[in-house]
């Protein structure tokens, strides 16, 4: 995995992946595509929507467990602090071989993950507004589900966002 490229190109999903505007029926919608993207692929996860410091829509799949909600809460509060995709906070910390900007910032790791799932919801001209978080796959496919499902409700081509595939 080429850790540069990978942070460039979340870099290009957090600039292209935005919406027009975003309110409960857009969230309940997103949550609603991502369930059913999890479920013809096999996989349980558990996904928050959060708009404005609320959740706004949740599921937790069958097949999931406590901990998959934990998760999600943890990678969100790194988005809702930072406003960077959880798995890019992660990529820059593995980068440097230090810290993540979490730790620096001295916030705990038993309320902060900085693992792939968690996603900034913006709007254009307004700015952050709100996170998508999935929880139940590996770090880099919960990231990719995220990206995957709003390439295709933001009418984004994947392939000009997808990270490359690996292993």
């Amino acid at each position: 995995m080429d850790l540069d490229h990978d942070l460039e190109r979340i870099a290009e999903q957090e600039r292209r992946l935005r919406f027009a505007s975003f309110d409960e029926d857009t969230a309940w919608g997103l949550c609603s595509v991502l369930r059913a993207r999890a479920e013809a692929r096999g996989a349980s996860v558990t996904i928050e929507v959060r708009l404005a410091g609320a959740t706004v829509a949740f599921t937790a799949m069958p097949g999931t467990a406590p901990a998959n909600a934990d998760w999600a809460r943890r990678k969100r509060n790194v988005v809702e602090t930072l406003r960077r995709s959880s798995y890019a906070v992660g990529l820059a910390a593995a980068r440097h071989g230090g810290a993540t900007e979490t730790q620096l910032m001295n916030l705990p790791d038993r309320d902060h993950a900085c693992h792939g799932g968690c996603f900034p919801i913006v709007v254009n001209g307004v700015g952050f507004v709100g996170a998508v978080t999935v929880s139940g796959l590996p770090q880099r496919e919960d990231h990719n589900l995220v990206v995957e499902v709003l390439a295709d409700i933001l009418s984004v081509p994947l392939e000009e966002v997808a990270l490359s595939s690996r292993e």
